[in-house]
């Protein structure tokens, strides 16, 4: 069994990569993670979602993790300290907005307190355990202060998010990027905003080079994390497109298998046997 080598950092993100279905952690991650904080690897957590969300998750880790969250729009340390903040202004999300949105599609403005949303979502609330990042139903035409780390489209067709995310970009390709996190999300952020990029700056704080760390993803939103780290690896479970998009990358094991936990067990523990 060959150990990877030169690997100090472990980078995951969370939905369909560390956490199982259930939108958990399972007492297996959790234990292969306190074994890697118990033999010094740093652990960076990278997340699409909100940092309050999010923090209520990796908690149960029970070891320090730096969390990259809102897809590199925030950064805190393992001891919840702001490191790094970046917010679209208002006048850019409402040109973002003003283009013809079906009204099937949920649309959320992720603020730093609460997400505005034009329609309440119980998919949407299910994927948080405890409800610690609260929605508030807004009316768009209403709405003054457009200003938000990041905006979130949501609907179970993909092409309706396609055509309104083409839509937008023709509007706005200046200041905005986008990513799929899943086939029904669609994510816009600052152009200077992405996961890769907000790792990097953790890496640099703490003295490690993204060659020394691996990276777990599962989205469109983790091509450059996964692209850019010593190594990337692509869950089971991602999309096929997502494995077309970086064929040189291994996949693993799906979230449901524990594919995370179980590749740092055996190539990075080095641990013979693997239960789950």
């Amino acid at each position: 069994m060959t150990k990877l080598k030169n690997i100090k950092v472990v980078v995951s993100d969370l939905d369909g990569t560390l956490l199982n279905p259930q939108h958990k952690i399972s007492d297996y991650t959790k234990s292969i993670f306190q074994e890697l904080h118990n033999q010094n690897y740093l652990i960076i957590v990278a997340t699409g979602r909100h940092h309050l969300d999010a923090m209520g998750i990796i908690e149960k880790l029970e070891v320090p993790v730096y969390l990259v969250s809102s897809n590199g729009a925030r950064i805190h340390s393992p001891k919840k300290e702001e490191l790094f903040a970046f917010n679209l202004e208002s006048d850019v999300v409402k040109a973002a907005l003003n283009v013809d949105i079906d009204p099937e599609i949920t649309v959320v403005l992720f603020k730093e307190n609460v997400w505005q949303t034009n329609k309440l979502s119980e998919k949407l609330n299910a994927f948080q355990a405890e409800l610690k990042y609260h929605p508030e139903l807004v009316d768009y035409k209403t709405l003054e202060d457009f200003g938000a780390i990041k905006i979130f489209f949501a609907h179970d067709n993909h092409e309706k998010l396609v055509k309104l995310k083409d839509a937008i970009l023709a509007n706005s390709s200046e200041d905005l990027h986008h990513a799929f996190s899943l086939p029904t999300c669609l994510e816009f952020m600052d152009k200077s905003v992405d996961k890769a990029v907000a790792i990097q700056r953790v890496l640099e704080k703490v003295g490690f080079s993204l060659e020394e760390a691996i990276s777990f993803g599962d989205g469109f939103n983790d091509v450059q994390m996964l692209s850019s780290t010593g190594k990337g690896l692509i869950m089971g479970n991602a999309p096929a497109l997502l494995k077309e998009t970086l064929p040189d990358l291994e996949v693993i094991k799906t979230n449901a298998e524990d594919g995370v936990a179980k590749y740092i067990a055996s190539k990075i523990l080095n641990k013979e046997f693997v239960t789950s």
